[in-house]
This record gives structure tokens, C-alpha cells and sequence, in this order.
């Protein structure tokens, strides 16, 4: 069987467009939604939807990111992290753009200051349109 999936890297480069982020991002199938550092979430109301303010600051070998952002809350969920804690975070949607494809995804903002990269790509993100090979 053949197949004209690109393929994915353990680590790629993403960009999110909308937020003038270009970044290293681990690529984690077991992750069902994918994460975004975030500090200083904001929510605000605007045109009767509400919204998020949030700072991306990241500062390690992998990324150096200082930008300011907003986007919709699309949705809150109760999302479990990788050591099984539990927490309410807010969804949002935007634009990702990896090897040449671009498509809107979602992404949950959560405090990864403590993770080697500032944002995390899981399997919803990519399903149907990359297979990932963790050798590469």
C-alpha cells in the first residue's frame, strides 16, 4: 500500500499564522488535542463571544517566543496531562502550517514553561493528513 501522506518527525517546525509564531513542536500521537504555552491568560467579551488574551513566553534553546495573542474561546475542557493531572483549560482554534499544509486545528492553552517545547502537536491535529514516524 502507498500512500501520499507526508510524514512527520518526532519534532517539526510549525508556524501558527495567526499569531506570528514559528516554533519546534513535539509531535505526540498520544496526545489527543494539541497545547500551546501560555501565560497570563485574559478572558474578555467581545462582539458577545468570549475571548482570550494570553502571552506566549518562551525562552529555551528550542524556542525564544515573546508574543502577545488573542484568540475566540472555542470551548473549555477538562484535558488530563502526560502525569495523568487533570485540569479546565480553554480551546481555542487557529491556523497551523506545517510542511507546506495549512488547515484550522485546535489547541488548549496550558503552562508548558516546564516542557523542552512550546507547543505540542497531538493526533486530532494530524489525523488523515500526516503519518509520523518518531525515528525521524
Amino acid at each position: 500500500m502507498t500512500t501520499t501522506k507526508a510524514i512527520l518527525g518526532y519534532i517539526e517546525t510549525l508556524e501558527l499564522p495567526e499569531f506570528g509564531i514559528v516554533c519546534k513542536a513535539k509531535v505526540d500521537t498520544g496526545a489527543c488535542t494539541s497545547s500551546l504555552h501560555a501565560e497570563k491568560i485574559e478572558v474578555f467579551q467581545r462582539d458577545g463571544c468570549d475571548w482570550v488574551r494570553f502571552h506566549v513566553l518562551f525562552g529555551k534553546k528550542s524556542a525564544k517566543i515573546d508574543q502577545v495573542c488573542e484568540a475566540r474561546v472555542k470551548d473549555t475542557r477538562v484535558i488530563a496531562s502526560s502525569n495523568g493531572q487533570r485540569s479546565r483549560r480553554y480551546i481555542i482554534e487557529t491556523e497551523f502550517l506545517i510542511r507546506g499544509q495549512r488547515w484550522r486545528a485546535e489547541i488548549s492553552l496550558s503552562h508548558r514553561g516546564s516542557m523542552t517545547y512550546p507547543m505540542l502537536i497531538g493526533r486530532k491535529a494530524i489525523s488523515g493528513r500526516f503519518l509520523v514516524d518518531v525515528a525521524q
